[in-house]
């Protein structure tokens, strides 16, 4: 059985799709639904179980502890569960959910010799102007991304003494099917989407930090391209490290407004002030370094923005 934490989530439930695609229906969904609404993420996905959190880790930690689990034979750990939220401020909070929960399945995998494919996140760098997977570069400007990168730090100290595979996936501003649960912390394509189906104008941040208003660029990628890349790694298991998960490009929010707005035919672009909130706070610019992903093998292509959002309204729309 393949288990997929945070698999009702946004990207967990996309690899749950693409797990059944492929002909694994012994998915073992982890998650926490107290958010009820997520559901739907799963409802055309076939599980073969579904555990809470809280069981699932009460389970892992018996394991480890040599008592009766009551686990089924695992063949690999997709762990996607974490907070995203990048405006959580709450670091006990966020270092239970996104640091001990990630150790104790990083443990429980060696243990039993079962690979491991975690998410991390562009975050880590937060006010670095170079995106590349080493600690110079790595300075958050959240405790979200602090998070992340505690725990890249966890796992590249123990690296050495690994039995089996263990990679940590970088991703960068991530959009597509299956996001709307997470309200606002989805993707600027889904809010222009629900903007310009509300009759409104698409919304962007205007001129800041020596940006032209709607040129913040940063490294968008499409999600069905990240599960491309995660399932990549499922099928390589002698891969093993930390890697950047972007396209190698950083192209401006207007594209995606632009792309919105062409494809509904109606609207325009509207911006508005730069939040006081997020002065300081903000990547205003991102674009991974993908040298090593493409060292390690991986060779496919990534989807432009505009062939990306395009295909998410397609989704959106029910064309998809």
């Amino acid at each position: 059985m393949i288990v997929v934490t945070g698999g009702a989530g946004f990207i967990g439930s996309n690899l749950v799709k693409a797990l059944n695609a492929r002909g694994h229906d012994e998915v073992l969904v982890v998650d926490d639904l107290s958010d009820g609404t997520k559901f739907v993420n799963l409802a055309d996905c076939t599980l073969g179980d579904y555990l809470d959190k809280e069981e699932f880790l009460a389970r892992v930690k018996a394991a480890l502890n040599g008592e009766a689990s009551h686990l089924p034979p695992i063949e690999a750990i997709f762990h996607e569960g974490a907070c995203s939220d990048t405006t959580e401020w709450n670091g006990r909070f966020m270092l239970e959910n996104n640091f001990e929960y990630s150790k104790v399945l990083l443990n429980f995998c060696q243990r039993q010799g079962i690979p491991f494919i975690y998410a991390s996140s562009a975050a880590i760098y937060g006010g670095s102007e170079v995106f590349f997977e080493a600690p110079e570069h790595e300075k958050p400007l959240n405790v979200y991304g602090y998070s992340k990168l505690l725990f890249d730090q966890y796992v590249r100290a123990r690296h050495d003494d690994f039995i089996s595979q263990v990679v940590g996936l970088r991703y960068f501003n991530v959009y597509g099917p299956r996001e709307q649960h997470k309200g606002k912390m989805a993707s600027v394509a889904y809010h222009h989407h629900t903007q310009i189906s509300a009759g409104q104008n698409v919304k962007l941040f205007g001129a800041w930090e020596g940006y032209e208003a709607g040129m913040q660029s940063r490294d968008f990628v499409y999600v069905g391209d990240v599960v491309d890349v995660n399932l990549w790694f499922l099928d390589h298991p002698e891969a093993s490290g930390i890697f950047n998960l972007g396209t190698g490009s950083a192209e401006p929010f207007k594209a995606i407004g632009e792309t919105v707005v062409d494809y509904y035919g109606r609207g325009r672009i509207e911006y508005i002030d730069f939040p006081e909130e997020l002065k300081g706070r903000y990547q205003s610019y991102t674009r991974a370094d993908i040298s090593r992903l493409r060292e390690a093998g991986y060779d496919g292509e990534f989807r432009s923005v505009a062939q990306g959002v395009r295909e998410y309204l397609e989704w959106l729309n029910g064309k998809g």
